[in-house]
């Protein structure tokens, strides 16, 4: 069930309250669970303002409530309040917009969770993980892969794919942090750093043991709840030069 926390403040700082906000997005970026956030000023009553945050559920507003970053931006915020803000947790029931069935939001907003959930999970159990079963269930068996690091940029089916993500973890050892999501429609795009320690050859390039860094996007196409097309954007020559220089 849909979950949204209302936040009513008083201030006379909102100015110093909106750059605290957006040192929070930044903070938690990555982390953070909520997915939608509307500020609105009182026209009545000057410094009286309320934030609606949404959560896809009562869980998610809990685990975005015990994150580091919220304690510590929390007790800032408090500093700039005239008083103690008040918070009213509401689960919605009911979720309406003109020209489009609430049963209707739902559904897609459910997708797009669920979409934005497979696309993490290639990252942290498949690249990362190695858990090379579960790309049948993630990826359809036409998937088309765009990698602009290949001397052939598309690729087709899983058996491409299962030995692309092998190719990678035998050359290192290494881990995502993904950075952000964006969904739109049937896509999402995933903005992950990427740190690995060189443990294998790669493209010629024998082992050193060097770490290193990248930084890169991948935006996933789901059809039918799996994934089906991919494009990859990230500075392979960066990479090389890393490799071939010496330690970053």
């Amino acid at each position: 069930m849909t979950f949204v926390q209302i936040i009513d403040c008083r201030t006379s700082r909102y100015e110093d309250m909106s750059r605290l906000m957006d040192d929070w997005v930044a903070a938690t970026e990555g982390k953070r669970t909520a997915t939608h956030a509307v500020v609105g000023k009182d026209c009545a009553q000057d410094g009286h303002y309320v934030e609606i945050v949404e959560f896809p559920s009562r869980e998610a507003a809990a685990c975005n409530s015990n994150l580091p970053e919220t304690d510590r931006i929390f007790a800032e915020m408090v500093a700039l309040c005239d008083v103690k803000p008040s918070f009213t947790d509401l689960d919605v029931v009911r979720d309406e917009r003109l020209g489009e069935r609430a049963e209707d939001r739902r559904d897609d907003r459910r997708d797009v969770q669920a979409n934005k959930a497979a696309a993490r999970r290639f990252f942290e159990e498949v690249a990362r993980d190695g858990n090379l079963a579960l790309v049948d269930e993630l990826f359809a068996a036409g998937y088309r892969d765009h990698d602009v690091g290949k001397e052939e940029p598309v690729a087709v089916g899983l058996d491409a794919l299962r030995s692309d993500v092998e190719g990678w973890r035998d050359a290192f050892d290494f881990a995502f942090t993904l950075r952000s999501q964006l969904a739109e429609g049937d896509e999402v795009a995933t903005r992950w750093t990427w740190r690995g320690t060189h443990q294998g050859d790669f493209m010629g390039h024998q082992p050193t043991g060097q770490e290193v860094t990248m930084e890169g996007t991948t935006t996933f196409r789901f059809d039918a709840g799996k994934i089906v097309e991919g494009w990859w954007i990230y500075d392979m020559a960066g990479l090389k030069r890393q490799l071939e220089s010496g330690p970053v």
